[in-house]
């Protein structure tokens, strides 16, 4: 009987303590988001080249200066940024937000097929190949979208795929809130 209760009691309490984690965490409300600290601050720098013309900086501060837009993290080795392709299409075609994609540790004959044979959501496409305009941003990995109003604040950051019903929940409300 006390070699049973030696083991019984700690793996009961251990049973215990790994079911009242799975409850909180289940019914934690923010369970899955990642908050950013960039959100309320201005975005950072970015000034890459741009995809199709790797002579050419894009400024994207002066580029989309008062406008809101969506910086699309991506790259074609990234299985999730094919699944929400579909979405940025829909939103490039049906909203008057433009698409900023950073092709992101990529390569760049490899983005420009992905591209032609997917479609072209983006107003303009820039490359991070090394990465360290991704860092200032915080990017964790492929997907992540940024909401950036017209004063080139950051007020919402999606990690992960981005789909219709996400658009429409989390993003559109904070554009027609603030006035589009």
């Amino acid at each position: 009987m006390k070699a049973l209760n030696r083991f019984v009691l700690p793996l009961g309490g251990f049973a215990l303590l790994v079911l009242l984690l799975a409850v909180g965490l289940r019914q934690a409300p923010d369970k899955g988001i990642i908050v950013s600290p960039l959100i309320g601050k201005p975005a950072p720098a970015l000034r890459l080249p741009l995809l199709n013309e790797p002579a050419v900086l894009l400024d994207a501060a002066e580029t989309f200066k008062g406008r809101w837009y969506l910086l699309n993290v991506w790259g074609t080795w990234c299985p999730e940024c094919r699944y929400e392709h579909k979405a940025l299409l829909d939103i490039s075609a049906r909203y008057q937000v433009p698409v900023l994609g950073m092709d992101w540790k990529d390569d760049d004959a490899a983005a420009r097929e992905w591209l032609q044979q997917l479609g072209n959501p983006y107003e303009q496409v820039v490359t991070d190949h090394e990465g360290r305009t991704a860092i200032a941003w915080g990017v964790y990995g492929a997907p992540e979208t940024y909401l950036v109003n017209p004063a080139g604040v950051i007020v919402y950051k999606k990690v992960g795929g981005l789909t219709m019903d996400i658009w429409q929940r989390e993003f559109l409300p904070l554009m027609t809130r603030s006035g589009s």
